[in-house]
């Protein structure tokens, strides 16, 4: 399925933003998503609330087209892969492990703060991880929106979202918040909530609606 990335320029360097809700950064061929959550409708059900299982098929379906269309060499997951220690379970750790058989790529997890629920994550899902940040050319990757002086840094953890509205009609939609020195990636899990973002002096906001990232 044909999809419209956005190009854009930040700190000097050119990055495109995915309607699969993630960042490539061409020159350093690295794809950088935040806020999988994985499990977490695993999690619900073990309180006794019924939740579809089919959240983690759409990630990784989504996260396979985005390595895909890129060519990206590297996955960086940018905090909250997981959601809870409960929401790991077997079957989530196996299936996991299956996508990751099939994807030849480096990944690396910065952890974020749910991620510190468990200690290692599981073998099989190959990781390389990080406890603090990753500095990569011009920018810093990060999981909370810390300030990151000399770099330009992405982050996570807040799962932006924009509303849209034209009449009686109403939209909120994930998006990137992009500011002079700071950019929010959204929640890659469509299973998320999110927080309201408008734009400020110096700062552009982009939509993903269905197949593609528009500026809003």
């Amino acid at each position: 399925m044909a999809t419209r990335r956005c190009q854009v320029r930040v700190s000097g360097t050119p990055v495109e933003l995915l309607p699969e809700r993630g960042l490539y950064w061409p020159e350093g061929e690295l794809l950088a998503v935040a806020d999988l959550h994985w499990g977490k409708p695993e999690s619900f059900q073990q309180h006794g609330i019924p939740l579809p299982l089919g959240v983690l098929e759409d990630d990784l379906q989504r996260l396979s087209q985005a390595l895909r269309t890129t060519g990206a060499r590297r996955l960086l997951l940018v905090g909250d892969l997981i959601h809870s220690r409960a929401g790991v379970t077997p079957a989530l750790v196996e299936r996991i492990a299956q996508w990751r058989a099939l994807h030849d790529v480096e990944m690396v997890l910065i952890r974020g703060n749910h991620d510190r629920h468990l200690p290692a994550l599981p073998a099989p899902w190959c990781l390389e991880v990080r406890d603090e940040h990753l500095d990569e050319g011009p920018f810093r990757f990060a999981h909370h929106p810390e300030p990151s002086p000399g770099r330009y840094l992405w982050a996570g953890h807040l799962h932006p979202v924009v509303r849209l509205s034209s009449g009686a009609d109403r939209l909120r939609l994930p998006c990137f918040h992009v500011g002079p020195a700071l950019g929010i990636l959204p929640a890659f899990s469509a299973f998320t909530g999110g927080m309201n973002v408008s734009r400020r002096a110096g700062e552009r906001i982009f939509a993903i609606a269905e197949e593609t990232v528009v500026e809003v």
